[in-house]
């Protein structure tokens, strides 16, 4: 079960910046997309890139969560890190406070760090009803996570946190 994470939380971006989850929200939301650190992750890839492409101009910052080192982030979104915010949590701290317990997850956290909506495991329609919400909570675009016709992953509870 989701809860709200901790303020003073550090959190680091996989190059190297270093700030409080309050710090990374004093101006914007977040909108994260926390993979699991598996190869198989990649395949979420797609998915998230609609939802920046949407969300990533409005009042939320986009950006991946691996929890694990940069190196692996790296491995895991294969230059992906050049067009999106990517943090690391090798300690699984930002997860474990987040309440996680399947990845992939997409998760809304408000400017005041609290969490606004979460899906875990990847059901289209789950992650479909938090984009709505972080839309709605930016007064923007509601993108589409998983149109007809494109390829996505299958259903999956996830893999344990």
């Amino acid at each position: 079960m989701a809860k709200n994470p901790d303020p003073s939380l550090e959190l680091s971006t996989a190059a190297g910046v270093t700030r409080t989850l309050d710090d990374w929200t004093t101006m914007f939301h977040l909108c994260l997309v926390i993979l699991p650190d598996r190869p198989e992750a990649a395949q979420w890839i797609p998915v998230a890139r609609r939802i920046f492409g949407v969300l990533g101009d409005s009042d939320a910052h986009t950006a991946y969560v691996i929890p694990s080192t940069p190196a692996i982030a790296a491995r895991i979104l294969d230059g992906e890190e050049a067009r999106s915010m990517v943090f690391v949590d090798p300690d699984r701290t930002l997860v474990t406070s987040l309440g996680l317990e399947h990845l992939p997850a997409l998760v809304h956290i408000r400017q005041d760090t609290s969490v606004g909506a979460v899906a875990e495991g990847w059901e289209p329609e789950a992650w479909q009803k938090v984009a709505r919400e972080i839309a709605a909570a930016m007064a923007w675009s509601i993108p589409d996570v998983a149109p007809p016709g494109t390829p996505v992953p299958q259903k999956t509870a996830g893999w344990a946190v």
